[in-house]
Order: C-alpha cells, then sequence, then structure tokens
C-alpha cells in the first residue's frame, strides 16, 4: 500500500489539513495495514492524501475563477465547477470504499483524474480564446509555482496570490499548473493501488485468509 504523507498534520484557519512533508512524498490510500484477524483494513484518511489536498485547491480556486471570468449563466461555469468537485469528491469516496472494495477505489480514482483532465481542457479552452500562452517548463512563474508546490502544507492560501490575480493569463496558468501537479500525484495514487491490488488482491482474498488463519489457531489449541 501506498506510504502515508505523514501522521502529523496541522490544520490551518479555515480548516484545511496540511502535511508535514513535501509534494515528492506519495500519499496513502489507508490509515493502517490489515492485520492476519482483520479482512477490514483501517481506510479512509483522505485529508492526508496529497492528490486530495492539491484537487481540493483546484475546487476552491476553481469556484473563485469561474465566478470572475466565466458567465454564471452559461454551461461552461456548471462544467468546470462540477469537473472540479468531481475531481475532489472522487478522491474522497475513493478512500473510504478502500476498506471493502479496492475496486471500488480504483474505479473512483480513475474518474477524479478523468475529471481533472476534462478541466485541464477547459482552462486550456478558455486560454485558446483569448490567446493566452501557456507557461512552459522553463518560465520563470513555471519554475516560482514548482517551488510554492513542494511548501510542505501548501494551502489555497500558498497559491492565492496567482490565484486571485487581476490578470486572467496569470490566474488561469497557475491553476493549470495545479491541475498538472495533481494529475500527476493520480496517475501515481493509481499505478500503485493497481500493484497493491495484484500483490495483496481485493476483500474475497483477505476474507479467506482470514478465514484459514482463525481455522489454524483452532486447530492448535
Amino acid at each position: 500500500m501506498p506510504e502515508r504523507v505523514t501522521k502529523g498534520t496541522k490544520t490551518t484557519d479555515k480548516g484545511h489539513s496540511r502535511p508535514s512533508k513535501s509534494l515528492a512524498s506519495l500519499p496513502s490510500l489507508e490509515v493502517g495495514r490489515p492485520s492476519s484477524d482483520n479482512f477490514i483494513p483501517p481506510h479512509g484518511g483522505y485529508q492526508e492524501l496529497l492528490s486530495y489536498q492539491k484537487a481540493l485547491v483546484v475546487y476552491q480556486a476553481t469556484l473563485h475563477f469561474c465566478d470572475r471570468f466565466i458567465d454564471k449563466r452559461s454551461r461552461t461555469h456548471d462544467q468546470m465547477v462540477q469537473a472540479a468537485r468531481s475531481g475532489k469528491q472522487n478522491i474522497l469516496e475513493g478512500s473510504q470504499a478502500s476498506g471493502t472494495s479496492k475496486e471500488t477505489e480504483l474505479k473512483l480514482t480513475n474518474v477524479a483524474r478523468a475529471s481533472q483532465e476534462e478541466l485541464l481542457e477547459d482552462y486550456r479552452d478558455f486560454m485558446r480564446a483569448r490567446k493566452i500562452e501557456e507557461w512552459t517548463p522553463d518560465h520563470r512563474y513555471a519554475q516560482r509555482l514548482r517551488r510554492l508546490n513542494r511548501t510542505p502544507g501548501a494551502n489555497y492560501e500558498t497559491f492565492k496570490k496567482g490565484i486571485e490575480h487581476p490578470d486572467p493569463a496569470i490566474c488561469a496558468n497557475v491553476i493549470v499548473g495545479l491541475i498538472k501537479v495533481t494529475n500527476y500525484l493520480l496517475d501515481r495514487q493509481l499505478c500503485r493501488l493497481e500493484q497493491d491490488f495484484l500483490k495483496e488482491g481485493g476483500l474475497r482474498e483477505r476474507m479467506t485468509r482470514a478465514r484459514l488463519a482463525a481455522r489454524s489457531r483452532q486447530g492448535q489449541q
């Protein structure tokens, strides 16, 4: 199973969880590993997932962006907000479902990844329509954004200056950069989930192992 970010998280005045490790840390999916006596392992703890934390920032940023630059009566406004929400909520639901269904966890995490990709394309459509160039990796603002993403406990406040900048070119590029980071984390998360499933199986396999272990102990009594 994926390694945990850390156990100790801090909470900002906005109530957002803050991890104590950098972006390079692979987020965990469960609170702990199951023992041989329990076939439903500890699960949840989505607040500690780096992918969830980044998706939360993307959602908050999208709400602010759409209210400023997208007509509230337009279908695009609703679609962008819903895609951002879907990215966040499906990470949460997948984490909560992980105790009894690895298949559901994989499916919902993949839905979150697809929603983020949809949202990314919406921002690029916005930029293309206004002839806004997407920052290249060597752009000085893109480099600054990467440094901010490595800040321990990075949250909305960390990126607020860019997200709420008066220039829509800067706002859109900052959020695009955040979506790219979220996608990177979700890709790693999906890869690790697949590896864990192949190695440990799902609920049925854990139930079988727990049953055999219980029978073995009974036979030794």
